[in-house]
């Protein structure tokens, strides 16, 4: 029996084949007379015709891949390297040669008609991925012939994010479509003011001239408010922007702020650090992908304490090698430790290449979510800005909390009194270079998730870090929060008006008037020694 079912499905497919390729063949025949009218026409009949190769060909003639020949007007589609296809069953044709075949000819017009037809063709895609593109192609098209489709899909629809854009593009249809009634248009206007999106309001601002007076006023007054809408969608996103760039240059900094309070080292060598972490993050990838490729999603919480380690331990021999030797010569510091980003980097360079390594952002920090319609937030930023917060407070309970954050906070208010008291002023100096180095290790984890991960990546972030630190007060924890969550937002407002490079300028400018009026930041620290 089931046999005799499997013959009956072969013979049908066998019978319906070639009926189907006739049903086309006079449509892709209009692809061939040069005439943009024949070929929208010929679009919107295979985009109605159930082929099961229609989006195949119509996806064919959107990437230029669709072609004829000139001879016999036969139609073909040109596969990878110099294969043709036969558009009607999808089998390689080697008798015919990629040579002499011409590409069916498009306009913007009939791109539009492609991009409807490829959308209607989509909307019912099991792929929510597929169908939310499916229906920002309809809303961009604004295609009547998709009507029918666009109404079944948002029928079955359960995804709301996608329902919401289902819903904006037949709102949009309606309100272009000749015979739509007056009435119908205005709802649509307020389904499209209610959705607020920049793609609402470049529908309503392009309606055709046929519209009626009242929707044409109904429409100006929606524009007005998803324009006001937007507005302050665009402070939120400078904001959230800004407090995300500024979690950054506060993993970055929060170790230095430590090193140059408490030592007054400039340590040039700090942004290597950084690095460091964000290496150990691909070695530890690395490790896992070649025996444990199932542990791939903890490979970050794995490297945390991995780069806090290693950054750590290479701080500790740097204090106890160079730093030492050079206190209270704050000139040959500087070179001293630039002297060693160079050769970190260069070490770094001879054991991994020059070229930018690859880190997988685990499943749970990737994607988007939807804040509200136009506003977007990136999983791994929020995770950035949740970790960064966890560093912060963490190492403030460990200053006010701990031995070692008692003695830091003695040695850097008064080093002399704190020697005189029983505390070893230089193993707390090794230990606090140490504990820095250690946070620019994690950080560079962190920042392996959105920067590059190359020898120069502690260098974008050097000169940053001793700006929020000079800005916040130099070692104070509370101080380099609000400075570094300050010159995020500032350089994510001024960026949209005078570009990238001039906001750094003028930040830096207006950092430099600031340092005149107030030397020692917005906290400075208290104590005989630091005030003398």
């Amino acid at each position: 029996m089931i046999a005799l079912q499997r013959l009956l499905v072969v013979l049908l497919l066998a019978f319906a084949s070639p009926a189907l390729g006739q049903e086309i063949g006079g449509s892709l025949a209009k692809f061939t007379g040069g005439k943009f009218d024949d070929v929208q026409a010929g679009i919107e009949e295979i985009a109605g015709s159930g082929h099961p190769q229609a989006q195949a060909i119509l996806q064919a003639l959107s990437d230029g891949r669709l072609v004829f020949r000139q001879s016999d007007k036969a139609v073909f589609i040109l596969g990878d390297g110099d294969a043709v296809i036969d558009p009607l069953s999808g089998a390689a044709m080697a008798d015919v040669a990629a040579g002499g075949l011409k590409p069916v000819r498009v306009n913007n017009r009939v791109r539009r008609a492609i991009e409807a037809a490829l959308g209607g063709l989509t909307l019912l895609s099991p792929d929510p991925v597929v169908r939310l593109e499916a229906a920002q192609s309809v809303l961009r098209s604004r295609d009547a012939n998709a009507l029918p489709t666009l109404d079944a899909a948002l029928a079955k629809e359960t995804d709301p994010a996608i329902a919401s854009v289902l819903e904006q593009a037949r709102a949009a249809i309606i309100l272009v479509k000749d015979d739509a009634t007056e009435p119908d248009r205005l709802a649509a206007v307020e389904v499209l003011a209610a959705r607020g999106s920049p793609e609402a309001a470049a529908v309503l601002r392009t309606l055709p001239d046929t519209v009626p007076e009242a929707v044409r006023a109904a429409a100006d007054v929606a524009v007005a408010k998803i324009e006001r809408r937007l507005a302050f969608v665009g402070i939120a996103q400078n904001i959230a922007q800004g407090i995300s760039l500024g979690s950054v240059l506060l993993l970055a900094a929060i170790g230095l702020a430590i090193t140059f309070g408490v030592m007054g080292v400039i340590n040039m060598a700090h942004g290597e650090m950084v690095m460091l972490g964000a290496y150990t993050t691909v070695v530890v990838q690395e490790l896992i992908k070649a025996y444990a490729p199932g542990m791939l999603d903890a490979s970050v919480i794995i490297a945390l304490p991995a780069a806090f380690l290693i950054a750590g331990a290479v701080g500790v021999a740097i204090e106890r090698g160079i730093i030492r030797f050079l206190y209270g010569r704050p000139l040959e510091t500087l070179l001293a430790t630039f002297g060693l980003s160079l050769i970190l980097q260069q070490a770094v360079r001879s054991l991994f290449g020059p070229s930018n390594r690859e880190v997988v952002t685990p499943s749970w920090m990737s994607g988007t979510f939807e804040v509200m319609p136009g506003f977007d937030l990136t999983w791994n930023r929020v995770v950035i800005v949740i970790f960064a917060g966890v560093v912060f407070a963490a190492l403030l309970l460990a200053m006010r909390r701990t031995p070692l954050g008692l003695q830091m906070r003695a040695v850097t208010q008064n080093r002399r009194m704190a020697g005189s008291m029983g505390i070893r002023t230089p193993l707390v100096d090794a230990l606090t270079f140490g504990l820095g180095s250690g946070i620019a290790g994690i950080a560079g984890v962190a920042l392996a998730q959105i920067d590059n991960v190359s020898p120069n990546l502690g260098q974008g972030y050097i000169i940053d870090s001793f700006m929020v630190v000079v800005f916040g007060g130099v070692g104070n924890l509370w101080g380099t929060l609000t400075g570094a969550l300050t010159l995020g937002v500032l350089n994510k407002f001024l960026e949209p008006l005078t570009g990238a490079v001039l906001a750094k300028i003028l930040v830096l400018a207006g950092l430099i008037i600031f340092i005149q009026r107030r030397p020692r930041g917005l906290f400075a620290l208290r104590g005989r020694a630091v005030e003398s």
